[in-house]
């Protein structure tokens, strides 16, 4: 990282460092708003999911198990996994 200063140096790396953080905070997130969506907005939420459970590194064949059940639970029960 030579150009950066090492203030900017220090909040990337701590960015990196506590990004599975933020990232099952976002799967919790949208395990709430599965409870609530229907329609557009609920396929819309489950492909953000997947997307979160891929970037924390969820077995494939888990993350289709949780999104062909459509159960909100299912994910809930992951997420307490990260926490």
């Amino acid at each position: 990282m030579p150009d950066f200063t090492p203030y900017q140096q220090r909040v990337i790396r701590n960015y990196y460092n506590n990004l599975s953080d933020s990232s099952a905070q976002k799967l919790a997130e949208l395990a709430t708003d599965l409870y609530l969506a229907e329609g557009k907005k609920r396929a819309a939420c489950w492909k953000r999911a997947v997307a979160a459970m891929e970037h924390l590194k969820v077995p494939k064949d888990r993350i289709q198990k949780i999104v062909d059940s459509d159960d909100p639970v299912l994910l809930a029960n992951l997420v307490k996994e990260f926490h």
